[in-house]
């Protein structure tokens, strides 16, 4: 009985956790670590090499705006194979010069 209630209540504080982190703009090097799965020894790298957008307002804590780093994560976009072969048709009918 006292297992179901706190599964419910671990639960529960999951779901809030998620939605605040939804809804923050900021976030701190947890954070991160936690919305892209990458290890926080591999976001101070890619921060100490300047390859990931970030902050240090006093030089030692590392924040992350939120949008900044999704539009970060969204880099490099790989063409679908259907998008692919669209564009090679596209480019076929368009290229090929006329026997006329």
């Amino acid at each position: 009985m006292m297992t179901n209630n706190f599964e419910k209540r671990l639960d529960r504080i999951e779901e809030l956790l998620t939605q605040f982190l939804q809804n923050k703009t900021v976030l701190n090097i947890d954070e991160v670590a936690s919305l892209t799965g990458y290890s926080k020894q591999y976001l101070y790298k890619l921060t100490s090499k300047n390859k990931i957008p970030h902050y240090k307002p006093h030089g030692k804590n590392i924040f992350f705006k939120k949008e900044e780093l999704e539009s970060w994560m969204l880099q490099n976009r790989q063409a679908t194979s259907d998008e692919l072969e669209e564009e090679a048709i596209s480019y076929t009918v368009n290229k090929i010069p006329s026997t006329l």
